[in-house]
């Protein structure tokens, strides 16, 4: 892919002398689900699809920008003062985004052309805004040598997401992209940004995502509802408890406190809670290589995100459902949920029949083509040529 992107940025701009070529990747969540925002623990990992850029400066102050993703938004063209969010540039806006908050820090002394392509389901719950945010951000934190650390490239990142795209996300994705490791996942605590990478020695198992081809996007999506939920139910557990976030709480003490909460701010609440303590105990399970407990837990987040959470579709439930019928020993929705991908761990041995099996299953109940991959645990976002 590096030869093909880069054979694509001498057709949209000509030839380039200094071309670069970076890669970042994409994200699968293990277990921990609505969880960063909440000041819990995650435990995602990069993966090893993603999107690639390929860079050259220029001389003025203009910045080109193409993704081959999108042919039909053609070249978008912008300027280094005017960078506006504007809903006709498309997918570029992660990018002006990104290239904004860089240079509120430092203005850039010239523009640059770029040209992004990748093999990353838009849409799927696999991060691939956060993937973009990140290529974008590592390629100018470099070019430029602002000196920002990564996981202060997250944080930049998250908070275009944030105030820019106008997405209420939490750190998760931006942060396991920008610091993945290949073959381990991360736990972190999204309060401090504390992280440990965790090795996934699977045996043999392998982590097979399904991509149900439902897309959905995050700001269209109830996402920010949810976010307000959780935040309504905070406020009033305030009141009688000293937290400053729902993860703060164990199972006993919220159940203490919830008592007094409307039905649904407490099973939203009762989701966060448990959840994290579901992903603290997986982290560990895994450390000491029981997979069949680990397994349990991602089939426990996904009941919870189905009932309390309430962020899960039919098209997500059957998957889940087809999962387990077919070998897998735990099987969840990952991402935002409304739509995109579940996460589950199959036995090698399976991963043939379970792929057809449940890709079969899928297309009888609803008319649907689910594609499926074998996640390889990738590094973070980096320069590759």
């Amino acid at each position: 892919m590096i030869t093909r992107i880069q054979e694509i940025h001498r057709l949209q701009y000509g030839p380039a002398a200094d071309l670069t070529v970076y890669f970042s990747p994409g994200r699968v969540n293990l277990i921990g689900e609505h969880i960063d925002y909440n000041g819990g623990y995650v435990f995602p990992a990069a993966l090893s699809i993603g999107n690639f850029g390929a860079f050259s400066p220029r001389a003025d102050r203009c910045v080109r920008l193409y993704s081959e993703n999108f042919p039909g938004a053609g070249v978008v063209t912008l300027d280094l003062d005017r960078l506006d969010y504007r809903k006709a540039d498309s997918w570029a806006n992660y990018a002006k985004g990104v290239i904004r908050e860089l240079q509120a820090r430092r203005p850039f002394s010239h523009g640059f052309d770029a040209v992004v392509w990748g093999d990353l389901p838009q849409a799927s719950g696999l991060s691939s805004s956060a993937s973009i945010e990140l290529l974008f951000a590592t390629y100018l934190n470099d070019a430029f040598a602002l000196g920002l650390s990564r996981p202060n490239l997250a944080v930049l990142c998250k908070k275009v997401e944030n105030e820019y795209i106008g997405v209420n996300c939490g750190i998760m994705d931006q942060f396991v992209i920008a610091n993945g490791k290949k073959d381990h996942a991360l736990l972190l605590d999204c309060a401090t940004l504390a992280f440990s990478a965790v090795p996934l020695d699977l045996k043999d198992h392998d982590i097979v995502i399904v991509n149900s081809k439902v897309k959905r996007g995050l700001v269209d999506s109830k996402y920010n509802e949810r976010r307000a939920e959780c935040d309504a139910a905070l406020a009033i557990l305030a009141k009688s408890v000293p937290v400053r976030a729902l993860c703060e709480l164990d199972k006993p003490t919220f159940v203490s406190a919830a008592a007094g909460l409307p039905d649904v701010l407490f099973r939203r609440a009762k989701h966060a809670v448990f959840e994290n303590a579901r992903t603290i105990g997986a982290a560990e399970q895994l450390n000491q290589g029981d997979l069949a407990a680990f397994g349990a837990a991602m089939n426990a987040s996904h009941d919870s995100l189905r009932d309390d959470y309430e962020v899960s579709i039919p098209e997500l439930d059957r998957l889940v459902e087809l999962a387990l019928e077919h070998g897998a020993i735990g099987a969840r929705m990952t991402g935002a949920g409304f739509g995109g991908c579940t996460v589950n761990l199959v036995p090698k041995a399976l991963v043939p029949a379970f792929s057809v099996g449940v890709a079969e299953g899928y297309y009888r109940s609803f008319g649907l083509l689910a594609e499926v991959y074998v996640a390889a645990p990738s590094d973070g976002t980096r320069k590759v040529a």
